[in-house]
């Protein structure tokens, strides 16, 4: 395959179509890597140390929304959330009708944090909580009423990075994804490294349940829809947490909870899905942006899905579009340092770009391949909207208003459109793959799934991408989730937003936890 600076052609058009070629998933390659998903889930439910790590989580019962946390143990449960560019620590109390109220309170986490000592950043997320119970007391709480743990707040920790999991107040840290990097982190058991954090300073805080976002997500949907077979992170990063059956988590024989038998949801770190890339439908954008992250060659499915990442796809494309020879096809050959920059287009702005591509009546045209030779609007739809996008990539790319024309507005739409909707797609395969796993699904004209044929099917899903982002919402991903296990079956899938889920999950976890103590 070409490198990204490899774009000569005679032909401008020739180039765009090949580009867009590059970001199209048919159905059999759809199929392709949702078998390649399945077989992951296998490998790492069968043996540890696999990049799609199938963590168990000891989590082995999925809450109704009647849970309270009413006396002998606490109403009002501490949570602290980290997870990427914000700490948050919140305080949750669970009201036992499918509701909860909540005060919270972010914090952010610089990257010197992020890439300095672990000490440094458990003392500030300590110092964090602090604060917090400075200025946001909780009500009801009486010292001496928590069980066998007097005179301290429980807290639930989301921990949205790879552990592996050997207790629901234990886990060792696998490895640091999402721009994190601290030192003398990785290999030690997260929850001790924070506690240590709250004894050195003298904070009253016990941390009692350990806690992926992904976890909560799932945790937090059941909790309010009454039920929730998967859990999905759609923002910073991406990952799925699910149902599985304990007999199938084959690592885990020999072990008491293999013996107790039953279902334990299991934390899939999809995000390293396929880091081979044999499946993954690579461009020289995606592998620029891998062989210049902090991770080449690790979190691949990741950095065709989340929010981190999905501008610098776009930036690339962009850019090689800028330098393309032997005449540029993207701003008159100029840059912008936000152009230059690694980094330089947040995801954010491919959300401004599409909404006002949308414009206020919300309605979706195809992304089709801008036409480059004699490019011209009759259609005064398609102008006023190519106006307004022009605009956003005026203010947010730095450029003068001279410097992009409309069929540069019409090229930037067009990239940001391919690079979200493949995420779209992706993501879709991601659920699609679950679905086959616990046999709620099989692929579509195949024999009918083996249980569960007229049940709904809970998704909780959580993370700013689904709900601001055009394209990274349900409807493309059930478009990618039809063409995969049918028509039938996507309708029973129930996709809800997970309200609040790294704070309402580690709470729930929190109140297990807290019963297992008394």
């Amino acid at each position: 395959m070409a490198s990204t600076s490899a774009l000569y052609s005679q032909d401008e058009q020739r180039v765009l179509d090949d580009i867009h070629r590059r970001f199209q998933l048919d159905s059999e390659s759809l199929v392709g890597l949702t078998k390649a998903f399945v077989d992951e889930f296998r490998i790492g439910l069968q043996s540890y140390g696999q990049p799609m790590a199938m963590i168990p989580t000891f989590v082995t019962g999925v809450p109704d929304g009647t849970e309270t946390g009413q006396a002998p143990t606490p109403l009002t449960f501490l949570a602290l959330d980290l997870g990427g560019t914000n700490l948050r620590v919140c305080e949750v109390v669970l009201n036992g009708d499918k509701t909860f109220s909540l005060r919270q309170q972010k914090y952010k986490v610089s990257d010197t944090l992020k890439t300095g000592e672990a000490t440094t950043l458990f003392d500030y997320l300590a110092d964090s909580v602090d604060e917090f119970l400075t200025t946001h007391a909780p009500a009801d709480y009486t010292p001496g009423q928590h069980g066998s743990i007097p005179d301290v707040l429980p807290l639930g920790l989301t921990f949205s990075f790879p552990v592996e999991q050997t207790a629901l107040d234990s886990g060792k840290i696998l490895t640091w994804t999402k721009g994190f990097a601290a030192k003398n982190a990785v290999g030690n058991d997260v929850v001790k490294l924070l506690q240590d954090a709250f004894d050195r300073k003298h904070i009253h805080v016990k941390c009692v349940a350990l806690v992926n976002d992904t976890v909560g997500a799932l945790l937090s949907r059941a909790y309010t829809a009454g039920g929730c077979t998967l859990g999905a992170i759609f923002g910073t990063g991406t990952n799925g947490a699910y149902v599985e059956e304990i007999a199938q988590i084959t690592k885990l024989s020999n072990s008491s909870a293999a013996a107790a038998g039953g279902l334990m949801v299991v934390n899939a770190e999809w995000g390293a899905f396929n880091n081979s890339r044999s499946h993954l439908p690579s461009t020289p954008f995606d592998n620029s942006l891998d062989r210049l992250s902090i991770n080449p060659g690790y979190q691949a499915f990741e950095k065709f899905v989340s929010g981190m990442y999905l501008g610098e796809i776009t930036r690339n494309l962009l850019v090689s579009l800028v330098d393309a020879a032997p005449k540029s096809l993207l701003f008159g050959g100029k840059a912008t340092a936000a152009i230059n920059a690694q980094w330089g287009l947040d995801t954010s702005v491919m959300s401004d770009v599409e909404e006002a591509w949308q414009g206020e009546d919300k309605t979706a045209v195809k992304n089709e391949v801008p036409i480059f030779i004699a490019f011209s609007v009759d259609n005064t739809d398609i102008k006023s909207r190519l106006e307004r996008v022009r605009a956003v990539v005026v203010k947010a790319l730095g450029f003068q208003d001279a410097e992009v024309s409309l069929r540069d507005a019409a090229i930037v739409r067009w990239a940001c459109g391919l690079v979200a909707r493949r995420a779209a797609l992706l993501s879709g395969v991601a659920v699609a793959a679950v679905l086959l796993q616990t046999n709620t699904a099989t692929l579509h004209g195949q024999s009918k799934p083996a249980k569960g044929n007229d049940e709904k099917i809970g998704v909780g899903v959580d993370g700013r991408l689904v709900p601001v982002y055009h394209h990274i919402n349900p409807r493309t991903l059930r478009e990618s989730l039809r063409e995969l296990v049918g028509e039938e079956v996507e309708g029973r899938v129930d996709i809800g937003m997970a309200k609040d889920g790294s704070g309402v999950g580690a709470a729930l976890c929190a109140l297990q936890a807290m019963k297992q103590f008394q």
